[in-house]
């Protein structure tokens, strides 16, 4: 089974090169053989070397004519190399049956470069689809079975062992480790994973056995969306694509218009003979040929995803390479993107005889009963403090909970539900929450017995990166940035000052979203909308450029989105940025050089300073630089 796939991987890959190879041995040989007057072993094989060099430009020519019925340079090619054979044979100058060989091979030598070339950034994105294996060992009844990845099902516990791959995403049930996710989000260090945290499929396990329970189909998992978009976005020219295809079709039929105008009407107008006239007409099919300026989009862009896509930023398509460079303004969604997302315990003040410990142990009593974020927060932050459940725990919605901890009665609160259980709330506590509550975050009171023991401050956490982020995108001359959320204007003006921005927009519904970019768009045209949830999908949507949270955003904002961060790095945006920007410089190079070269050697064919073969090597190494140009932006 082995053999096979290598000889297909062979045959994909080298076929062109190999075809090179022969028909430049065979085109030695002719002109060896022709030189020393043995005519028909060199009528032997210069025609094979026509044939072998030649056979891959003439079907491409032919398909596009018969099927399409347009004409493409592949076509032009042959023509002109034949052309230039048969007015070699009608003139007995047998050189110029040479020189048409010398065109077919210098083509044929291209055509196998440029496919080495696109081959690299083939093989670059394709690495994405070994990053996960074939089988997965699964816990049945208490005993594994290996069993192949689309059989898995939610609910599945899979065993990885140390040193192996990651098969589908889940959620750690038992064991811990480090794992290796450079290959999906980017990240240059592996990450600790213990009992709770997610991970994810192509990520490669360290020193630790895992027991891991498969929570969303296989399908759906972060890899497979991954290479999924990726396949999509090889398949999806961009508008800079789309526009020079067109232009290829209507410059094609002007080229053959002209030749054969070339090939006809110089010798009444000018005196030229016959020979000269056709042999210039049949430079001009070579050297007037777009092939570098078809050349000088789509391999740039395709290196600059398969960039990317090493970095940890997915582009859906090549278009919004493009578009992510010419950004001007940026809208951040608020919870889950410029923050984690995940409340935290900021601070805790102790009131009288009690202390810190105390506080944090009662409330986690309690509050290890409740599915609340706010109790999930507290129950970390006390984490190997000990504590005993409470009993008898009843929460109150939007207020608090009460129960019972070591016969005593606990209450846990904002500030109006404690007071209906104590007398009085600690004057210098007053005094401190104000403060807290400007600055965004939620103050919970903790009481026993009738006592007020202490006061907790939890905030969802700003995202540590962020405020660099900000200023990243500052200095890269991003003219606006401004921040929406649905969260109250306190909250929202608090995290804003924390990163940077200074323009917020709070208190708002998806639909005013969508009118904030809208707006946006009125003023700086090109807007960029970052977020990860359901209520930011709309607003991903109408931007020039959605972006979405890949580990922290929903399925819909992931949908919507034209790129996704992988890591939930904000970083990554100035990244993204910079690789758009770059791409738009090399394509606008590459553009330059292709018409350059084009204006240049149709200078030199009309002054009569170059000969077909010189011709050739112009118009082809033009092709090879501007292919080799775009593929800087893989390093």
């Amino acid at each position: 089974m082995l053999y096979p796939q290598r000889l297909g991987q062979f045959t994909r890959e080298h076929t062109d090169t190999l075809a090179a190879l022969l028909c430049g041995l065979l085109l030695f040989l002719g002109w060896f053989a022709l030189h020393l007057g043995w005519l028909g072993l060199a009528f032997l094989l210069l025609p094979a070397a026509y044939v072998i060099g030649g056979y891959e430009s003439a079907r491409e020519g032919l398909t596009t004519l018969f099927k399409e019925k347009e004409l493409d340079v592949d076509l032009l090619m042959i023509v002109a190399a034949i052309g230039a054979a048969s007015l070699g044979l009608w003139r007995g100058e047998y050189h110029l049956i040479v020189d048409g060989a010398i065109l077919i091979l210098i083509f044929a030598i291209s055509g196998a470069l440029e496919g080495y070339a696109m081959a690299r950034t083939e093989r670059s994105i394709r690495s994405l689809m070994s990053l996960t294996p074939d089988t997965a060992r699964v816990l049945l009844q208490g005993r594994e079975e290996e069993i192949p990845i689309s059989q898995l099902k939610v609910g599945d516990e899979i065993v990885v062992k140390p040193g192996e791959l990651i098969p589908t995403d889940g959620i750690i049930v038992s064991g811990y480790s480090t794992l290796n996710q450079a290959a999906i989000t980017g990240e240059s260090l592996p990450v600790e994973k213990t009992v709770g945290a997610e991970v994810f499929a192509g990520t490669l396990n360290g020193y630790g056995a895992l027991q891991i329970k498969v929570h969303k189909p296989a399908q759906s998992s972060l890899i497979v969306r991954v290479i999924r978009l990726v396949e999509q976005a090889k398949t999806q020219a961009p508008p800079s694509q789309e526009f020079t295809l067109r232009f290829e079709k209507g410059y094609a039929k002007v080229i053959v218009v002209a030749g054969i105008l070339l090939a006809t009407l110089p010798p009444f107008l000018w005196g030229w003979d016959w020979e000269t006239t056709i042999y210039r007409a049949l430079t001009f099919l070579v050297v007037a040929s777009p092939c570098a300026l078809m050349a000088a989009i789509m391999p740039t862009l395709l290196s600059g995803i398969a960039n990317g896509a090493r970095q940890g930023i997915l582009f859906k398509n090549g278009a919004q390479l493009e578009k992510i460079g010419k950004v001007r303004a940026i809208a951040f969604d608020k919870t889950g993107t410029l923050t984690t997302g995940q409340l935290q315990v900021f601070q805790v003040i102790s009131a009288g005889k009690y202390t810190q410990t105390d506080v944090l142990q009662t409330a986690a009593s309690v509050e290890s009963s409740s599915e609340h974020p706010i109790g999930k927060a507290i129950v970390q932050a006390a984490g190997d403090l000990n504590w005993v459940g409470a009993m008898q725990v009843q929460a109150k919605p939007g207020q608090g909970i009460v129960g019972i901890a070591q016969e005593q009665q606990v209450i846990v609160g904002n500030a109006v539900f404690v007071q209906k259980y104590v007398t009085n709330l600690p004057e210098e506590l007053r005094e401190i929450v104000p403060s807290w509550e400007q600055e965004g975050k939620t103050v919970v009171w903790v009481a026993r017995k009738a006592e007020v023991m202490g006061v907790i401050a939890i905030a969802d956490e700003v995202r540590p990166q962020a405020a660099a982020t900000i200023t990243r995108l500052k200095k890269l001359g991003v003219e606006q940035i401004v921040m929406l959320t649905g969260d109250n204007q306190e909250t929202a003006h608090s995290v804003a000052k924390a990163v940077g921005i200074d323009r917020v927009y709070a208190q708002l519904l998806p639909e005013d979203k969508l009118d904030v970019i809208r707006r946006l768009q009125q003023e700086h045209q090109t807007v960029a909308m970052v977020g990860d949830g359901i209520n930011d999908a709309p607003a991903l949507a109408q931007a020039s450029v959605g972006i979405a949270m890949g580990v922290s955003g929903s399925d819909v904002a992931l949908e919507t989105a034209d790129i996704v961060l992988m890591a939930d790095k904000l970083e990554k945006i100035a990244v993204a940025i910079h690789l758009g920007r770059r791409s738009q410089l090399i394509v606008k190079q590459n553009i330059v050089v292709a018409l350059g070269f084009i204006m240049l050697l149709l200078v030199g064919n009309f002054l009569g300073n170059i000969n077909l073969p010189i011709g050739v090597i112009g118009h082809e190494g033009s092709t090879v630089l501007v292919t080799l140009s775009g593929l800087r932006l893989l390093k």
